[in-house]
């Protein structure tokens, strides 16, 4: 399509320290040959076997520097919560791979905040960008969550489900900033929908990772292919079997 998307590659289980990947400092970023040689090597494929080549089938406006090389692992022995593999249904210690059709990162910036309260509403903020602030249902995302933000959360007992929880409340948008023409904005939802409350993701639609670095109190989010959903695109987790 136009849009930005490219694959994500996110590695859960024992397979990621056993190849070397990184979910620690710059996890999504460069300098770890595992991450970058995965990433690199399902990009060729799309490129030499799938035909996605820029100006041929890929037909991106802008595309995204994920294209080159997205991948990277989830940081379990870390994290405050239940892996993202975990949560999808599989056994803890289960080798697992993350599809996701995702866009570039999006910064998650707090420095202040130090109530679980206070931090979710900056995330339910922010993801409220995703693709178009008026634009509810459309996109997916991803939502990585750092260690020193993960910490807030962590000593405020919230789980990944209560964390989800909250967000859900906090993205139930009102209809009327969300048609067309609200705020001065052409862009938005058809006029009849005006009175309706709206979130901004379908269900299931928010997937919640933790990775990166001890030292930053930021955050990330990797916005989705604008036509998430079954008729769309839908990320995939799978078994990695020896």
């Amino acid at each position: 399509t136009t849009y930005f998307s490219g694959p994500v590659v996110i590695v859960n289980g024992p397979i990621s320290k056993v190849v070397g990947m990184n979910s620690g400092i710059n996890a999504l970023g460069q300098g770890n040959r595992a991450n970058a040689t995965i990433g690199r090597t399902l990009q060729l494929v799309v490129r030499n076997v799938g035909g996605g080549r820029p100006g041929e089938i890929d037909r991106s406006t802008l595309g995204n520097p994920g294209k080159y090389t997205f991948c990277f692992a989830e940081d379990e022995s870390g994290s405050p919560w239940e892996s993202l593999s975990v949560e999808r249904g599989y056994e803890e210690g289960t080798s697992t791979v993350t599809l996701f059709a995702g866009d570039g990162v999006q910064a998650v910036y707090d420095q202040l905040s130090r109530t679980a309260e206070s931090l979710v509403r900056t995330y339910a903020l922010c993801l409220r960008n995703v693709a178009h602030p008026k634009i509810p249902m459309a996109a997916d995302a991803i939502l990585v969550v750092s260690p020193e933000h993960g910490a807030i959360f962590r000593e405020a007992g919230w789980t990944k489900s209560k964390l989800k929880d909250e967000l859900s409340k906090l993205l139930q948008l009102p209809g009327a900033e969300l048609v067309r023409g609200a705020n001065g904005i052409a862009e938005g939802i058809p006029e009849e929908m005006k009175d309706a409350t709206i979130p901004k993701f379908r269900p299931g639609g928010l997937h919640i990772v933790y990775a990166g670095g001890t030292a930053g109190r930021f955050s990330a989010i990797i916005g989705g292919w604008v036509a998430s959903g079954p008729k769309g695109s839908q990320s995939v987790t799978k078994e990695i079997k020896p």
